[in-house]
């Protein structure tokens, strides 16, 4: 009997440390769900955190997209109508070229070959110069400006001629300013009388001092004041010259 109970003792002892380890086993499985569930929960935010922003991305690129369709219409539209317009404006200046053209056939058949133009011969430089200047107008200036050389050439004692060289100048003036400025110094050179020279001369000092040559410009403006004091230039010229400091 004494023999029995240290071996129903260790039975018992064995016995509670089953429970024990079957309790820990157990708790441990419940963490470990409670972990899963919690993970899962997570998982599932995330999953619908990202299906609302891919539903938010699919509805921006979808407006996006709206947005291109309907730009894309407009810019064919606006072009159509550009392209209308410059065809128009082609077509415009293909006529005035033709025309300048024709006239200057005109001017250049001598008196021994008479042409029947159906207008007066003298009507030809006219409108020459006419149709020059709508060019100029127009801003088509590589065409004005050849048509008024041709006219300069045909009638260089034509009336006109100081405004033809003048015009010249000015369809140099937006981009080649030395060139603008040699022609508008032949103006004043050529045509001192004309009204045009003052002009001529007002322009030479604009040139001048947007080169920032403070000195030159002065000098063209004091031109133009004493030369031509009665001038829309001349008022022009000493207002100039005040705010240049003299």
């Amino acid at each position: 009997m004494r023999r029995g109970a240290p071996i129903l003792g260790l039975g018992l002892l064995a016995g509670c440390a089953l429970k024990g380890d079957v309790r820990r086993v157990e708790f441990q499985v419940q963490e470990a769900r409670a972990e899963v569930q919690r993970l899962d929960s997570a998982r599932a935010a995330d999953r619908d955190a990202l299906l609302a922003s891919l539903d938010g991305l699919a509805a921006t690129l979808a407006a996006q997209q709206l947005l291109l369709t309907q730009l894309r219409g407009d810019v064919r539209t606006e072009l159509q109508g550009v392209r209308q317009e410059i065809s128009a404006l082609q077509e415009l200046t293909g006529q005035s070229q033709q025309r300048l053209s024709e006239l200057r056939r005109r001017l250049d058949v001598t008196p021994s070959a008479p042409v029947d133009t159906g207008a007066p011969a003298a009507a030809g430089p006219g409108q020459m110069y006419e149709l020059s200047l709508q060019q100029y107008r127009r801003g088509s200036l590589a065409t004005a400006r050849a048509g008024f050389r041709q006219f300069l050439e045909a009638a260089p004692q034509h009336e006109r001629a100081p405004d033809a060289l003048f015009y010249i100048g000015e369809t140099f003036a937006p981009e080649q300013a030395d060139s603008a400025a040699a022609v508008y110094e032949a103006v004043v050179r050529q045509y001192p009388r004309s009204p045009r020279a003052p002009a001529a001369l007002y322009k030479l000092g604009l040139l001048a001092e947007q080169r920032g040559e403070v000195a030159a410009a002065r000098e063209y403006f004091s031109r133009v004041v004493v030369g031509y004091p009665r001038t829309d230039e001349a008022n022009l010229a000493r207002d100039r010259l005040q705010r240049l400091g003299q």
